[in-house]
């Protein structure tokens, strides 16, 4: 049956040994089902939500010649901002605006392969006119990625795996691990010169996959941006609901479990979203029963280990403005 929502799932409710498994069996429901939820709850306080939120509107209000300093095209670690209108997807222009973050790293060594490029420094907004910027964003991505690595275990147990069952491919050390942030702007059609007619050629992003473990989308508007397609091909308002993240499920799973089907699309601003089928469980039945007759269980994915290596982390944040 095709869904025609998205569910809302309660992050306290997995602390509880009396209301873990009733969370449990919505999570369940929710990858299979959905491939997508709202997530609510998740141990964040809300004047840090605030902060972030108020502080990556401000970024795009700091003037141009600042904002290209931290041009991403100045680095190899495909981390800093991105003018208006300079992606595509699916074969048409993304009118949107962003910067993309991670949790730092050192300059990597020369001797080091070519993609150690991709764990280095951020590029930060110059502290005189953001002074509050980076350590917002710091500590927001800190804490985000805490609550991934929390949701990666809690995935693991909702399809009956230990869990610790995807341990293995992420970096044991904290301090080694990657979580990405982006914080995109989309502008409306007034911004952009365009007619407000539907037909109007226009998008924030176009129907697309994203390539993380877990996405987590902050909706920092009441704009109704995202869009879910589901089983029948209809598309499906994710709109914004205060307090709350929207979680979306992507292609590092695909990996993860031996090629499973992933296959979803969004559409509109956000950038995120997969589409975990239920054909999953086809892929994953023999882990349950190795986990169930011997008591632990990995997935045997192929080229899992160098997905370890290059990103270390469980999920990718998105905060949006408009």
């Amino acid at each position: 049956m095709s869904f025609t929502s998205i569910p809302v799932l309660d992050l306290s409710q997995a602390e509880s040994a009396e209301t873990k498994p009733a969370f449990l069996s919505e999570l369940r429901s929710a990858l299979m089902e959905v491939g997508f939820l709202y997530l609510k709850n998740v141990g964040i306080p809300d004047e840090l939500f605030t902060e972030v939120i108020k502080e990556g509107k401000a970024f795009f209000d700091i003037p141009m010649e600042e904002k290209l300093k931290i041009e991403m095209k100045n680095a190899p670690s495909f981390l800093g901002y991105s003018r208006l209108s300079a992606e595509i997807t699916a074969g048409a222009v993304d009118h949107r605006e962003q910067i993309d973050l991670s949790t730092e790293h050192a300059v990597p060594g020369p001797d080091q392969p070519a993609y150690y490029n991709l764990l280095a420094p951020n590029q930060w907004p110059s502290p005189s006119l953001l002074p509050r910027f980076r350590p917002a964003f710091t500590e927001y991505m800190a804490r985000m990625g805490a609550v991934s690595m929390r949701f990666t275990s809690l995935v693991a147990e909702a399809i009956g795996l230990p869990a610790t069952a995807f341990d293995r491919y992420f970096e044991r050390n904290t301090a080694d691990q990657q979580h990405k942030l982006k914080v995109v702007k989309y502008p409306d059609a007034g911004e952009l010169g365009a007619s407000s007619s539907p037909s109007s050629p226009r998008q924030g992003v176009g129907p697309h996959k994203d390539s993380m473990y877990t996405s987590y989308l902050l909706q920092a508007s009441a704009h109704r941006g995202l869009q879910v397609q589901n089983l029948r091909g209809a598309w499906v308002d994710c709109p914004p609901l205060p307090g709350t993240l929207v979680v979306a499920i992507g292609q590092g799973l695909e990996a993860l479990t031996a090629g499973a089907t992933l296959r979803n699309r969004v559409k509109s601003h956000p950038d995120v979203g997969e589409r975990w089928y239920p054909e999953i469980l086809a892929s994953i039945r023999e882990e349950q029963r190795l986990s169930k007759n011997h008591g632990a269980s990995t997935s045997t994915a192929p080229g899992a280990e160098a997905l370890r290596t290059a990103s270390g982390g469980a999920g990718k944040t998105t905060v949006e403005a408009h």
